[in-house]
């Protein structure tokens, strides 16, 4: 996600353009799904002096310093801690319908950069901290148990299908026999091991060789691909007639699942070869983008992790079937 108090949250006046003719609507209730600091948020609020946001997010420490941030909005904000694809139960305890309730719903995926900024969340691979990557830290499960304890077979399966990683088995073969003589505790030593595994012309060209590996601990860590899979449907469910989504995602697996889930709902239901739109049966959405929108220079020179940003964006215009 794009929220640092150093910078504007990614994209963001794309995003209030993108929202603007939705929020407008009487009784206009918006979802921001990934809270994070709370930027999208509160530029949405300071916009529409009228709208209610809910705001979600699985880290309590987000919701604390948001819940400082969007204080002067009062009983306009509603916070739950929460992780996306509990958003039914989520509009269901508020009072507002699951099923055509909202005017907005706003999905900034990835990791936040306060979570990155942190070093002892174990998320960035630059600076050696635990190997923790838990965006919700009651939760259970660490990077660490994953590295040290999960059959080889399915580390190489995180590493090809969460990080598509063309180097898995190499890297795993090393992590196991590493493990073997000492767990793994901390990110440096993960790092150190993927510099060797990673062969030097790949890592010319390819990034840093601890990248796709972070990123998948930290996918499987916090389950992130099968909350979206879950997500991205029970939000457009929410959606009102006009209702709008814009969703944010930073690496391909994401903006695979919102492309198709978009894609599907746009398409009409009439089957082939009858001559006129069933009723009923007509394209639920409208894309409002072509493609997957990104930043532009002056962004990602402003704020560096707008660069890897892909944008898409519906509007619904058929209630949900």
């Amino acid at each position: 996600m794009g929220e640092n108090p150093a910078h504007v949250p990614v994209l963001l006046e794309r995003v209030l353009a993108l929202f603007e003719p939705a929020l407008t609507q009487p009784g206009a209730v918006l979802v921001d799904t990934t809270l994070g600091l709370g930027g999208h948020s509160d530029a949405l609020l300071a916009a529409h002096p009228a709208l209610t946001l809910v705001g979600l997010d699985r880290d309590p420490n987000a919701l604390d310093r948001s819940r400082d941030r969007l204080a002067r909005y009062g009983d306009r904000v509603h916070l739950v801690h929460a992780v996306y694809d509990e958003l039914p139960d989520v509009l269901s305890g508020l009072g507002i319908a699951p099923r055509g309730g909202v005017a907005g719903v706003l999905m900034d995926l990835g990791v936040s950069s306060m979570q990155l900024d942190v070093a002892e969340r174990g998320f960035a691979y630059s600076r050696d901290a635990p190997l923790d990557m838990r965006m919700d830290p009651t939760a259970e499960l660490t990077a660490a148990e994953v590295l040290n304890t999960y059959p080889p077979g399915d580390l190489v399966r995180i590493l090809r299908d969460y990080g598509e990683e063309r180097f898995a088995k190499r890297i795993v073969d090393r992590v196991v026999r590493a493990r073997a003589t000492t767990p793994f505790t901390n990110s440096g030593r993960l790092v150190e091991l993927l510099y060797e595994a990673v062969p030097a012309a790949s890592r010319r060209t390819g990034g840093h060789p601890a990248k796709r590996t972070f990123q998948a601990l930290r996918i499987e860590v916090n389950g992130e691909l099968a909350a979206l899979r879950a997500a991205v449907p029970a939000a457009l469910r929410a959606l009102r007639v006009g209702g709008r989504i814009v969703v944010e995602s930073y690496q391909s697996l994401e903006d695979r699942i919102v492309k198709h889930a978009l894609a599907e709902l746009a398409k009409s239901r009439t089957p082939e070869g009858v001559p006129v739109e069933l009723p009923g049966h007509g394209p639920q959405l409208k894309l409002l983008t072509r493609g997957a929108e990104q930043a532009n220079e002056q962004e990602i020179e402003h704020n560096p992790r707008a660069a890897s940003v892909r944008l898409r964006a519906a509007e619904r215009i058929l209630e949900a079937a």
